[in-house]
């Protein structure tokens, strides 16, 4: 009995070892999931700051970062239904958009992106802290609101420039 015994472990042993390599043959790394794309909300981070005025307009920065762990994805054109609020309030100033809405950036971990919020100097303008908006792909919308946080002011005729390479 106890040289079947040895048999069957041993017989079990080499059938283990034998399938082992069909079975990491049968599971590739090139077919496991992709990681979740970088344009998605959840997925980046948006920080609103100061940039330098032009004739006219007050200028901000809205640069957006994706950590490690998301997969690089295509942006193009301005964002569109752009809300800013204060505190949590939202405003009733709506934004427009200005510049090439067909140019495509990769956006991703390490190759961050901006836009611009355009603000003219001569209207009433208010205090905010957060601007929503939604990201513009090549083949159309990302589904998803996106916020920035950062202190500016808005004001009507303020306008949002296309999506472009760098923080």
């Amino acid at each position: 009995m106890r040289t079947n015994r040895k048999t069957a472990i041993a017989l079990a042993a080499m059938l283990l070892v034998g399938a082992a390599p069909a079975v990491a043959q049968a599971t590739p790394v090139a077919e496991s999931a992709a990681a979740p794309s970088a344009c998605r909300p959840a997925n980046h981070t948006a920080k609103i700051t100061q940039a330098p005025a032009s004739a006219g307009h007050h200028h901000y920065r809205v640069t957006l970062t994706a950590p490690r762990g998301y997969d690089p994805c295509e942006l193009a054109g301005s964002p569109t239904d752009v809300r800013f609020s204060d505190r949590g309030s939202q405003t009733q100033i709506t934004a427009g958009h200005y510049g090439d809405q067909r140019t495509a950036v990769t956006f991703g971990p390490g190759s961050p992106v901006h836009f611009d919020i355009q603000v003219p100097n001569d209207a009433r303008q208010v205090s905010v802290d957060e601007a929503s908006f939604t990201l513009q792909a090549p083949a159309g919308e990302i589904p998803g609101t996106s916020f920035a946080q950062g202190k500016l002011r808005v004001a009507a005729g303020t306008v949002i420039g296309p999506v472009q390479q760098g923080a």
